[in-house]
């Protein structure tokens, strides 16, 4: 498969999957994902691969999720998808979580919003001192209805995670790391060296240790899958809606959001 919106690498056991989208702070379409999901799969069948490493090009950006500027009413402009919402975001949180090799998230900038919970569903994840997280959905007028809340809950707690997608504030990388969101902040130079670092680490160890440890890891969790799947349902429904649009609206506008009138 010929790649445009990310770069794909193999090297020495480590593949490299870089979303490449800078422009747009590597905001993603749904040809992206159908493409991180083609390298995941890539990266799944060769046996040569023992870790991942998925990434953001640039300096600014880790991903800032969805591409407003693709958004409709019903959901996202591009090809027809098994996703009501037309981005198949379900297949790559799948393949991040079922991919039996450990996953790395080396975040360079911002993770916001969708790019904010790839991260988090990746098995590990290094940040840069100039990395910033947060969530933006009930901003623009969308939420995650699966993964991206009932898993976040499991990893910095339910409170924290109300927090994070009711007030859509950002946090920087060391207050990431003290809620237990990252797990290692290093200088901006530094970070794929140390991801590398870790991948390395990890290539050294067991893999079928590692490919039972992560599907135990994901048993306690895996009915979400189910939530997620109606969730989604429900979320293309809601983008057919005013109150999703002003959201969207807004955003492409640049303006504060006025969502007072669907209160009523």
């Amino acid at each position: 498969m010929t790649f445009e919106d990310i770069l794909y690498e193999k090297d020495d056991g480590i593949a490299t999957i870089t979303m490449n989208r800078p422009k747009v702070l590597n905001a993603f379409r749904a040809q992206t994902v159908d493409e991180l999901v083609a390298a995941f799969q890539d990266a799944w069948a060769d046996r040569s691969v023992g870790v991942a490493i998925l990434t953001g090009a640039g300096d600014r950006a880790f991903s800032t999720g969805g591409d407003q500027s693709g958004r409709e009413a019903g959901g996202y402009q591009g090809k027809a998808t098994r996703s009501d919402t037309g981005v198949d975001i379900d297949d790559l949180h799948s393949i991040i979580r079922n991919i039996p090799k450990p996953v790395i998230a080396a975040v360079n900038g911002y993770a916001i919003g969708g790019g904010h919970v790839l991260h988090f569903l990746c098995d590990l994840t290094i940040a840069a001192d100039t990395a910033r997280f947060g969530q933006v959905g009930p901003r623009v007028g969308s939420v995650d209805p699966g993964f991206g809340t009932a898993y976040l809950t499991r990893v910095v707690g339910e409170k924290k995670a109300r927090e994070i997608w009711y007030l859509c504030k950002q946090y920087s990388a060391a207050e990431a790391e003290k809620m237990g969101l990252v797990n290692k902040v290093v200088p901006a130079a530094e970070l794929m060296n140390e991801a590398r670092a870790w991948a390395r680490d990890l290539l050294e160890k067991s893999p079928t240790a590692l490919k039972i440890a992560k599907a135990s890891f994901n048993a306690e969790t895996d009915h979400i899958h189910g939530i997620g799947t109606l969730g989604m349902a429900s979320l293309a429904l809601y983008y057919q809606t005013e109150e999703a649009m002003e959201g969207r609206n807004a955003f492409m506008e640049k303006r504060k959001p006025d969502f007072r009138k669907y209160r009523k």
